[in-house]
């Protein structure tokens, strides 16, 4: 049975990991959801810390365990994406850190966006 001939520009056509152009920039929104949401909650995190031991107020208690899971879904939306566009272990793991300093979540997410997009423009050429 003869397949159609994919040309590299076509939506469907695959990369060399045998992700399609459309599979790898929905990988990248779910990263970039996910950079966002952890960066907003490590924020808050941060402000609760310095209510918590500053001023002893603790109404903001629920901030550690929302990050937290917010960030292991972090970890995931990096590793699956590092992997479509095969990132080396250690770009990836530097990236999955910026996710436990505070605004450094935002700088990646820019810097991992404006990269993915160039390579993804790149192979549609």
């Amino acid at each position: 049975m003869n397949s159609p001939h994919i040309t590299p520009s076509s939506p469907g056509s695959l990369n060399r990991t045998g992700n399609s152009t459309d599979q790898i920039a929905t990988k990248l929104i779910g990263y970039r959801i996910m950079a966002y949401a952890t960066g907003v909650m490590l924020l808050v995190l941060t402000a609760s810390v310095v209510l918590h031991y500053g001023f002893d107020d603790r109404r903001l208690w629920w901030s550690g365990p929302v990050h937290g899971f917010l960030y292991m879904g972090y970890l995931v939306a990096t590793a699956v994406l590092g992997t479509s566009v095969r990132w080396r272990p250690v770009r990836m793991v530097l990236i999955a850190l910026a996710g436990t300093i505070p605004l450094m979540s935002f700088v990646a997410e820019r810097s991992v966006t404006r990269e993915v997009r160039g390579q993804l423009a790149a192979r549609s050429k």
